[in-house]
């Protein structure tokens, strides 16, 4: 049916197919609407994503997320994906340092079933890598951190680092234990991140639900869950999906509604959901959506640099784990995964990696194998049968003290055009997470623009 002003009632326009979008598209076409999902890539997927090299089939980098994680838990759910990416039983976190021990000496992160922040406090207790005064002094700053408020405008403004050491937290401890969490989630550290956001991390993860931090992956390449599973979860919902398909402008129709300018077509809506970074919304606002556009361009990115190693035999016993004392944080092993059959592939996840996201792959060797050795005695004869990296050099928002100021809700002045992305004002860092959430923002204003019935499953999934 087409209305007097020739626009189809109901239809919407989602431009974007990152998790953000692939969300809004399916909450809108689960009410009711007619979606059309356009996206510039030739995959779904967004950063998280999947390709293939030779034989193996690569993640662009490590994605884990948390049981606390309802929204990104409902995405898997609602794509048929629960099953590939099962969560831990109870956190458990090997971490190993080679830093101040003449060979890498393992402590582990780990909860029991008492009730919070009891659940901790035996995980802590014996956690090796922090002398006793400096455990009791996280004990208190985490009761501290408890009281906080991480929707308080005041909390944006203050760094991280400035308030731990407020509360009597040593360089060694904000390495060994506050770091070591905050910049694999919030993509910093702690002197570049603000207090709000490492709250709400740390309060949602650790002092909410004894089960919140742990933690959960993929057992099978992201693009499975991403791109095939959530193509297909699309296709069943009836959603139209354009790959290939760049959107150059935006426009308001004279009647209402929205022309969608593509290098195809052009796309008439009356809904229009923005799921593209905030430069490309910034280049595809109208006049007069926001207040001040120009604050996307103030908020800055953080790059994740992947190093990917593959032996020709077994140098890991254990799934992933952290470190310290060295330039390595996170590794994983993606042999399964990857479909490699012979040997162990193993995947390094380097946050916050400004000082290297441009450094030579012959340099990164250079710098990484010798560290792998130290950290895994196994490796120091094992060959190296293929080393490569993967950069995002715009992997997330920089979570910088102020940036929530900066931050857009779902909903701009423009009539019937909405802003979806990690990077939107979700309260979470740039997070699988926060990237579903504010899809059901987004997805969530326009039926309440439109008028149609919906109700949020977020407190269903937890």
């Amino acid at each position: 049916m087409t209305g007097a002003d020739g626009i189809r009632p109901g239809h919407a326009v989602v431009v974007g197919a990152g998790l953000a979008g692939i969300t809004a598209a399916l909450r809108l076409a689960d009410a009711g609407v007619r979606v059309t999902l356009v996206e510039g890539r030739p995959r779904l997927g967004g950063l998280a994503f999947s390709f293939r090299r030779g034989d193996l089939t690569v993640d662009n980098g490590q994605h884990v997320y948390l049981r606390c994680c309802t929204a990104y838990r409902w995405f898997l759910d609602r794509v048929d994906g629960a099953a590939l990416a099962p969560i831990q039983d109870r956190l458990d976190v090997p971490v190993l340092d080679v830093g101040r021990a003449r060979g890498p000496r393992l402590g582990r992160l780990r909860r029991n079933a008492l009730p919070v922040p009891l659940h901790l406090a035996a995980g802590l207790a014996t956690y090796p890598h922090l002398s006793l005064a400096e455990r009791a002094s996280v004990g208190r700053a985490a009761l501290a951190l408890k009281a906080l408020d991480p929707a308080d405008p005041a909390l944006d403004g203050v760094d991280f680092a400035t308030w731990l050491r407020r509360h009597g937290q040593s360089d060694r401890t904000i390495e060994a234990l506050w770091d070591l969490v905050g910049v694999a989630t919030l993509n910093a550290t702690a002197p570049h991140a603000s207090l709000g956001l490492a709250a709400m991390v740390f309060k949602t993860g650790l002092l909410s639900e004894p089960g919140a931090a742990d933690i959960g992956w993929s057992n099978v390449p992201l693009g499975d869950l991403h791109d095939t599973l959530a193509r297909k979860a699309l296709d069943a919902a009836g959603v139209r999906t354009e790959v290939r398909t760049r959107v150059g402008a935006l426009t308001r129709a004279a009647g209402g509604g929205w022309h969608v300018e593509t290098d195809g077509e052009r796309l008439d809506a009356d809904t229009v959901v923005l799921a593209v970074p905030q430069r490309e919304t910034h280049g595809l606002l109208p006049e007069g959506a926001l207040d001040n556009p120009g604050d996307l361009l103030d908020i800055g990115v953080s790059p994740i640099l992947n190093v990917h190693v593959v032996y020709d035999r077994t140098v890991l016993r254990r799934p992933f784990f952290a470190a310290l004392g060295t330039p390595v944080q996170w590794v994983f092993d993606r042999t399964g995964a990857s479909g490699l059959k012979d040997g162990q592939y193993l995947a390094l996840s380097q946050s916050a990696a400004g000082d290297e996201i441009d450094a030579p792959v012959a340099e990164l060797r250079a710098r990484y194998l010798p560290e792998l050795e130290r950290l895994l005695p196994a490796a120091r004869g094992a060959g190296v049968r293929d080393f490569f990296v993967t950069r995002e050099r715009t992997a997330t928002f920089a979570p910088a003290p102020g940036v929530g100021r900066l931050r857009p809700a779902a909903r701009t002045h423009a009539p019937g055009l909405f802003l979806a992305g990690a990077w939107t004002a979700t309260g979470w860092p740039a997070t699988m997470e926060g990237a579903v959430r504010s899809g059901f923002s987004a997805a969530d204003a326009a039926l309440s623009t439109l008028g149609l019935p919906h109700e949020s499953p977020l407190q269903e999934a937890a």
